[in-house]
């Protein structure tokens, strides 16, 4: 009996003494084309660029599905995607070239930040996982559902889309 007691108290004392995971909280706002990034390391503030007209970057709550590095578009002629954040099929937070685009809608739907934001954000997310947000409507569009209902709008059409393709 003694022996399961101090045992016991040996796992209680790990559990203790052991770190907390920390997460990644991403907020996207598509009315202010802004991210706010909360993480074990600070908060920051970032310019985005989501989907321009007539295309569609998706709201929720979303996990990362996957992390690229080094990725190349096979859907929008080989276009970097730098520090790719995959988090609903085809659509990722990912760094941009196209930087004077940024804090307006741009895209085809990804949320695109600066090439080094989009590495300091994949970094991040690699060491502590994260949380991701999206919400709001781009200036000068209106709401998803409406677009939708319109036909307007291109959107993941399937397994396909995940894939890239």
């Amino acid at each position: 009996m003694k022996k399961i007691v101090c045992g016991g108290a040996l796992i209680a004392a790990l559990a203790v003494s052991a770190p907390a995971h920390a997460t990644v909280d991403i907020q996207i706002d598509l009315a202010t084309q802004h991210m706010h990034v909360q993480s074990a390391s600070g908060t920051y503030d970032w310019p985005i660029s989501s989907a321009r007209a007539g295309y569609v970057t998706p709201t929720g709550t979303f996990a990362p599905q996957r992390l690229a590095e080094v990725y190349y578009s096979k859907k929008y002629d080989n276009a970097p995607m730098p520090h790719a954040i995959f988090f609903y099929y085809g659509f990722a937070i990912h760094g941009s070239y196209e930087v004077r685009h940024l804090g307006h809608p741009a895209s085809h739907g990804c949320v695109r930040v600066a090439p080094a934001n989009a590495a300091k954000l994949y970094a991040m997310v690699k060491q502590e996982g994260a949380t991701i947000t999206i919400s709001g409507t781009p200036p000068g569009q209106a709401p998803y559902a409406a677009v939708a209902d319109a036909g307007n709008t291109t959107k993941p059409a399937g397994i396909l889309s995940f894939l890239g393709f």
